[in-house]
């Protein structure tokens, strides 16, 4: 009975319900935790801009360095180690 219900029903009525909806969303996002998370955000300084900056940097060179050191041994150390232990011929 409810299918005949909501078939009946005009295009208008059905995306009113849903923009209804999408609104009620946000509207309870507007009191949860993520709520008070969005209030207490602020631009930041220009230093705490500049000390994140660096810092992102570092880890920038840090994991690329890992991935350099990383190509560096399987270029040279795997194939080496291959031929000593026999694999692959």
């Amino acid at each position: 009975m409810s299918s005949d219900a909501t078939e009946n029903r005009s295009f208008e009525d059905k995306v009113q319900d849903r923009q209804d909806w999408i609104e009620s969303q946000f509207r309870r996002i507007s009191r949860g935790s993520w709520a008070r998370i969005i209030r207490m955000a602020r631009k930041p300084t220009a230093q705490e801009f500049k000390q994140t900056s660096i810092i992102c940097g570092i880890g920038l060179f840090v994991l690329g360095a890992i991935g350099f050191v990383m190509l560096v041994m399987m270029d040279n150390f795997l194939p080496w180690l291959f031929d000593v232990m026999n694999i692959g011929n």
